[in-house]
Parts: structure tokens; sequence; C-alpha cells
């Protein structure tokens, strides 16, 4: 259990790196229109080709994208069970903290009540 929650953890570690990049979260925003070439994702980027290309291999060794190659043409896709992981795990975030915050405000409800 714990090495599944550690391996978890790592693959959040790499969803959250690949997607602190703007440019990379750009690429993302891209693929959710659907797949595209290298070029087509480089394209409206001033950055050389290798650097890019970087930054598709951070995206894909995240598991945010997979890509193919048929060819000389490599096509990069959305893979949306990264994105899922990372919404579950917002989503249990934002129920801790909803929760935490529902706790705090009826404690300062109940003091404010004593008050009077």
């Amino acid at each position: 259990m714990a090495k599944r929650a550690g391996e978890e953890g790592s693959a959040l570690d790499r969803v959250f790196h690949a997607l602190s990049d703007p440019t990379r979260r750009q690429v993302v925003e891209r693929l959710s229109q659907g797949p595209a070439t290298t070029s087509d994702l480089a394209r409206p980027f001033d950055m050389a080709l290798p650097s890019f290309t970087q930054h598709l291999h951070v995206l894909e060794k995240s598991g945010l994208v997979t890509s193919e190659k048929k060819g000389r043409v490599r096509t990069y896709r959305l893979a949306p069970q990264s994105l899922e992981r990372l919404d579950t795990w917002l989503a249990a975030q934002r129920a801790r903290w909803t929760r935490r915050l529902d706790q705090l405000d009826s404690l300062l409800y109940d003091l404010k009540e004593q008050q009077r």
C-alpha cells in the first residue's frame, strides 16, 4: 500500500512538474483540441526545435501526452488518464479544505454565540 502511494505521488510529482512550465501548459491546451505533429506544436514558440522537443519529452514522461512516429513525423496526443489522476487528487484536497473551513466556520459561529 505504501509503495503504491509512493508511486502515485511520484506520478503526480511528474505531472505537477510538467505543468509548472507555461510552454508545456500551452502545449497541453493545444492538444486538448486534437492530435498535432511536433512541427505544428512548435510553430507558435520562439525557440529552437531541440529545446522545444525537451518540453515534449517532459510532457510524455509525465504521462500527460503520448506520441506515435510514422516515418519522420511524430504526432502527439493528450493522455487524459494523467489529468484524471490529477483531478482526483485536487478533488480530495478541495474536499479536505472545504471540510476544515466548514469546521472553522462552525467554531467561529459558536464562539460568537457564546459571546452574546
